[in-house]
């Protein structure tokens, strides 16, 4: 989920080292959408976002485990979203403007958005509109230009455009950060997720994929299971009406 051209080949380091440790053949999909690779029964390995993976793909992705990343916002298993602006001011000061969301299938973009602006909805109201950008840096760029006033963007996201991409949060302020829930897991359709567990500890433990590891930002996982992702659907259900 964060293959950047500037993070490729360590993306290709890391899965080609798994996939010596688990005796897969074969080369990453750069080619076919994420929703289409979840929908196939013969997907090996894949990471998706935990809303897709509590929603539409319910019982359909087998859980594999959650990667722990090293930046601010992470915590081990867990990660949250930090929603930025152009200039810091209190949230209800947003009433009326314009939000910026990747997809509406977005934990981080959509879901932690609706979170943080929750405690001022009124009648489900809050944002005048939202524009699709398809991706958090499109969101980035989005209130950036202009084009919007705010936008949720996952802590991982932010912590590799400040080591790859800075200027694409120049002029960008944090202004709120979302609750904590459960990191995008690895997830799989075709294979049996506890021998790949095993070959996901020999990968973190592998001192040659070190350097792999450090530019994605991983450092281990956890076997939280699936009911932990839970916790996404709760946030949800707890929130009032939110026509976002």
């Amino acid at each position: 989920m964060y293959d950047w051209p500037e993070l490729r080949q360590h993306t290709d380091a890391f899965w080609q080292g798994y996939a010596k440790h688990a005796g897969q053949a074969g080369i990453l999909d750069r080619t076919t959408e994420y929703v289409e690779l979840w929908r196939n029964p013969k997907l090996d390995f894949s990471q998706t976002c935990g809303y897709p993976f509590t929603h539409e793909f319910k019982g359909l992705l087998n859980y594999i485990a959650t990667p722990h990343y090293a930046c601010a916002g992470c915590d081990d298993a867990t990660y949250s979203s930090f929603v930025f602006a152009r200039e810091v001011k209190p949230l209800k000061d947003f009433r009326g403007k314009t939000a910026a969301i990747n997809s509406m299938d977005s934990m981080s973009g959509m879901l932690a958005l609706k979170l943080a602006f929750a405690p001022f909805v009124d009648n489900g109201e809050f944002f005048e509109r939202k524009i699709m950008t398809g991706g958090h840096l499109n969101s980035l760029r989005a209130v950036r230009e202009g084009k919007a006033d705010v936008c949720a963007i996952d802590a991982v996201c932010v912590a590799l455009a400040e080591k790859y991409r800075p200027q694409d949060l120049k002029g960008l302020v944090m202004i709120a950060q979302s609750p904590m829930v459960p990191s995008l897991p690895f997830v799989t359709r075709a294979r049996d997720p506890e021998q790949m567990r095993v070959a996901l500890k020999k990968t973190f433990a592998d001192p040659e994929l070190k350097t792999a590891r450090e530019a994605l930002l991983m450092y281990g996982f956890s076997n939280l299971g699936a009911g932990a992702y839970d916790s996404i659907t709760k946030l949800e259900n707890n929130l009032p009406p939110f026509n976002l």
